[in-house]
């Protein structure tokens, strides 16, 4: 069974960041791995509270499963620090060979900061270098590519920009644009568009993490840029169309919509 390790931080609610993450690992047949860099305390509605584990800790889960695991692909989530950035950029590099896809989080939906603003240089710097695809939101691709986005032509534009800061694929997430949604692929020679129907639903939370997770799941299967994205899409499509009305605020994607469709 192919193996994927997700680096990145808890979610109380359950619907995104490792919770997200091991879910969609699981639905895609791969057997997930965590590193837990960060506790945070948070539901539908807000996050209230967020803790960062030592860089110590984090060195050490990362050694355990690497020392342990044949891991195929790793995906990385919330880093909030510099010296957690670091940690994990120090101990990937001397595992380089998986795809590592890399999910730059640095704000919650309802506004709480996920990310110390000394950790983005240090996630340009050190970590964009070694990732094979990185999937920032339209916020994060505006801050990394200092690039307002309104529209696709914005989108790919920002793409290259960050692009060429890691020499990195980057797929820019359109899902805060108006119209279907559509995400931008930039892999360094042309562009790719990757278009799918909007599901009009408020059950949303944890979306960036499942898309990138369900990529990663798909490089660990041994599927390659493209189709590795393409598939991750169609599999987000129906999360959010079978999406979870549950909590008061905007409930998690339904990671295992095929179970709830399947004949009883």
């Amino acid at each position: 069974m192919k193996q994927a390790l997700t680096i990145a931080g808890s979610d109380s609610g359950g619907g995104a960041g490792i919770q997200a993450d091991l879910k969609t690992f699981h639905a895609h047949g791969v057997f997930g791995l965590s590193v837990i860099t960060s506790v945070t305390a948070q539901n539908t509605q807000e996050v209230r509270a967020a803790c960062d584990l030592s860089e110590e800790i984090v060195r050490a889960q990362i050694s355990a499963v690497f020392d342990d695991f044949e891991i195929a692909a790793v995906k990385t989530g919330m880093l909030s620090s510099r010296e957690i950035v670091e940690a994990v950029a120090d101990e990937l590099i001397v595992r380089n060979g998986q795809p590592i896809v890399v999910d730059p989080v640095m704000i919650s939906t309802s506004g709480f900061s996920l990310l110390k603003d000394d950790a983005i240089q240090c996630i340009t710097d050190r970590l964009l270098p070694l990732a094979t695809l990185v999937t920032p939101n339209l916020y994060e691709a505006e801050l990394l590519s200092d690039k307002k986005i309104k529209t696709r032509e914005d989108a790919g534009f920002a793409a290259r920009k960050i692009a060429d800061l890691g020499m990195c694929a980057v797929l820019v997430k359109g899902g805060h644009l108006a119209g279907a949604a559509v995400d931008v692929l930039w892999d360094g020679a042309c562009e790719t568009i990757f278009e799918r129907e909007r599901i009009d639903t408020e059950n949303t939370h944890g979306t960036g993490c499942t898309l990138s997770s369900a990529i990663a799941a798909n490089f660990a299967l041994g599927y390659g840029l493209c189709d590795a994205i393409d598939r991750a899409k169609n599999y987000i499509t129906e999360a959010i169309r079978h999406g979870l009305d549950i909590g008061k605020g905007s409930g998690p994607t339904n990671h295992f919509y095929f179970l709830d469709c399947a004949e009883p």
